[in-house]
């Protein structure tokens, strides 16, 4: 057998209810939940059961649920005796990855990324930034238009690379729009604005950066037990220091995510594990390569049923 990466997903992955299935099957679970509303001082875990949606969206809430959650299926998963050779998450699922990994414990980390979420929200006041998904584009090509429209003083850039032909772009609105329009032209099949409440992973977002550099600061981050690829680099961090640089600079740079599906399978993993809420990151790994096992847990039956594939019962 290959080898096995735990992935973990990032915003845009939660729903209201997620983890409801993990709790009613196994009452220890409950403790996770109940440590990130004690780190956090409010109910966060009462957001992700019950709602509003609304309230679920803000980002200094996704950002906690999303880490909670993937930690709660974690901790589900401990039961069965499968662990990662390689992680790596998707933006704010970086941190559920390190947290995997014991480079982070989860007290700091969820403490860390709704600090994360209130400083990316406060960056950019709202409406002045923008992202949008480019569907059917070269990205050679969309980083050629992207700094066109960047030289002529609008700021955009590649944000997410998330499979061949899927990147998002990300910076002012105006930038966004430009670069949107631009790449329609050269040949983009759609160009599709997200509901986002700023323009992440851009250099409009390094305000938010500096502000993140002090609460890491302040939390102990450990060498990673198991090899973690990195969002900025598609690289394997193992290094403490290393790992607090590239969380800092994540912030502001695009998210590698079809090079870091490549370099896993380069390091010889066949089965990816997408470790929390939804399956956005099961499907990019597909459009990557086909020919690997994908499986997305978020609940005991999920949890069962790859259990079963992968032990061959």
């Amino acid at each position: 057998m290959g080898k096995i990466a735990f992935i973990f997903p990032g915003q845009g992955s939660q729903f209201v209810g997620m983890g409801q299935n993990l709790i009613d099957h196994k009452q220890d679970i409950q403790a996770v939940f109940k440590t990130a509303d004690e780190q956090l001082g409010y109910g966060l875990s009462n957001i992700m059961l019950n709602g509003p949606e609304e309230m679920l969206k803000r980002t200094e809430n996704t950002q906690p649920a999303l880490l909670t959650m993937s930690v709660a299926v974690l901790e589900a998963l401990k039961a069965y005796d499968i662990t990662p050779d390689y992680v790596a998450g998707h933006s704010l699922g970086e941190y559920s990855a390190l947290v995997c990994a014991k480079s982070l414990s989860f007290e700091e980390a969820v403490y860390a990324v709704r600090q994360r979420g209130l400083f990316m929200e406060a960056a950019v006041p709202a409406g002045e930034g923008a992202m949008a998904a480019i569907l059917g584009m070269d990205r050679d090509l969309l980083q050629e238009v992207t700094e066109a429209v960047s030289n002529n003083g609008d700021a955009v850039q590649l944000a997410n690379l998330n499979c061949p032909g899927q990147i998002v772009i990300s910076g002012t609105a105006e930038g966004v729009h430009k670069a949107s329009e631009l790449a329609k032209e050269k040949g983009a099949k759609r160009a599709i604005p997200l509901q986002v409440s700023g323009p992440f992973h851009s250099s409009l977002m390094k305000p938010a950066a500096e502000k993140l550099t002090k609460v890491l600061d302040e939390i102990t981050i450990s060498e990673a037990k198991v090899p973690v690829i990195a969002n900025v680099t598609a690289d394997v961090v193992t290094d403490a220091t290393q790992i607090k640089e590239k969380l800092i600079e994540q912030v502001y740079s695009p998210v590698l995510w079809e090079d870091t599906v490549r370099r896993l399978l380069d390091l010889g993993v066949d089965t990816f594990i997408e470790v929390g809420a939804g399956n956005v990151l099961s499907g990019l790994v597909r459009k990557v390569e086909r020919r690997v096992n994908v499986y997305a847990i978020s609940d005991i039956e999920s949890i069962e049923a790859m259990v079963t594939k992968l032990k061959g019962e």
